[in-house]
């Protein structure tokens, strides 16, 4: 009897707590309705500047290796976009962050419009990780031929997918080499510098090929074909 009596008084509190649930539910759908319309505009929203933006670096000309990092050419106060084109069809747009890593964004860009980053892969693509590329040789190793300094900023942590940072073996070994996070990585924070955001496509970033270099794949990663770069 005294088991049967449990029984009905954990029936009973279950239907209270059902109760309580239904609501808490309807509360949090009301709400819902009332902070609509003053929550975030989703990233997808951002307007893309149209405006080409390499003729700053038209005195360089283009080569596989570089002596030195180029010249600070970019202007901090205006945005600027990459649209990376895949060789698959794909596209996907990463708002660049020149106000708070100068130095990163205006490497990148100057690489971009180089040509540097055509026709190579997403060579490391781990899930629930990252989406790594930028090397020209696909193993992980190449560089520009130059390095250049991290740029840290407290407003920019790892904290969330869709952020673009460079990779790197160390502190200020920043090259041509970058990835995309696919999640919160707060690890990664103080280590690697963080200088954009997917802001359109970051399905088609979900959808790179998986591939890790340490499993020895007989298959390369997805290629670039371009990063056209606007403000």
């Amino acid at each position: 009897m005294a088991k049967k009596k449990i029984v009905k008084k954990a029936q009973a509190q279950q239907s209270d707590r059902t109760i309580q649930y239904v609501v808490v539910a309807l509360a949090l759908i009301v709400l819902g309705f009332i902070a609509w319309p003053y929550l975030p505009k989703p990233k997808s929203n951002v307007e893309v500047g149209g405006t080409p933006a390499c003729e700053v670096f038209d005195s360089i000309t283009a080569a596989d290796q570089y002596p030195s990092a180029p010249p600070l050419s970019i202007d901090e106060s205006k945005p600027y976009f990459a649209t990376f084109k895949m060789e698959n069809g794909g596209e996907f747009v990463v708002q660049l962050y020149s106000d708070q890593a100068p130095i990163t964004v205006n490497s990148f860009v100057f690489l971009a419009c180089k040509g540097f980053y055509n026709g190579v892969t997403f060579h490391r693509v781990l899930d629930g990780f990252m989406a790594q590329g930028g090397d020209p040789t696909g193993t992980g190793m190449g560089d520009p031929g130059y390095a250049f300094e991290d740029e840290f900023s407290a407003d920019l942590v790892f904290d969330r997918p869709g952020l673009l940072a460079m990779a790197n073996s160390g502190p200020n070994t920043n090259g041509s080499q970058f990835f995309i996070t696919y999640g919160p990585t707060e690890f990664l924070n103080g280590k690697h510098t963080i200088f954009g955001e997917v802001v359109q496509g970051m399905d088609v970033v979900n959808a790179l090929t998986r591939r890790d270099p340490q499993q020895n794949p007989s298959f390369e990663g997805d290629a670039i074909e371009s990063v056209v770069i606007t403000q």
